[in-house]
């Protein structure tokens, strides 16, 4: 039984670190949306209207963010555009990384620490997605020549 729960715990560890290496990117708008989402309800719009409203801003928020990768083309604010999707992207991997360290070491010094190298594993990762997600624009118009 013993065996099983090891087996268990890394499974579900190793999934959530998939999932948050993958989703890392989407951590702005989800952060948008459920904001927009809060306020809504807060204002009286029901938990429909909420939900709503948050689906709304998370994909204005993301759809923002991809255009603004096609139009900007100095480097330095396209860094600024990428940094305003890493920041919440670090800010969620050090929770996340520090609550898998909670269950795993009792040392809070070390707790911090791999906190801290997960924050930025996950924020590098998700800079270079964004710098792809940036650079895989539309192909070139000419035609290859036979």
């Amino acid at each position: 039984m013993i065996f099983l729960s090891t087996l268990l715990g890394i499974a579900a560890i190793v999934l959530f670190c998939w999932l948050l290496f993958t989703l890392a990117i989407f951590a702005l708008p989800f952060f948008a949306s459920v904001s927009a989402g809060t306020w809504a309800h807060h204002t009286g719009a029901g938990w429909l209207g909420a939900i709503i409203v948050g689906l709304i801003a998370g994909g204005i928020t993301l759809g923002i963010g991809q255009v603004l990768f096609v139009i900007v083309r100095p480097m330095w604010a396209r860094l600024l555009i990428a940094l305003a999707f890493v920041a919440p992207a670090v800010i969620a991997g050090y929770h996340v990384t520090y609550g898998i360290a909670k269950l795993a070491m009792p040392s809070e010094t070390w707790q911090i620490v791999f906190s801290i190298i997960g924050a930025i594993a996950i924020g590098i990762t998700t800079l270079l997605r964004v710098a792809g997600m940036a650079a895989a624009g539309p192909s070139s118009r000419d035609l290859a020549q036979v």
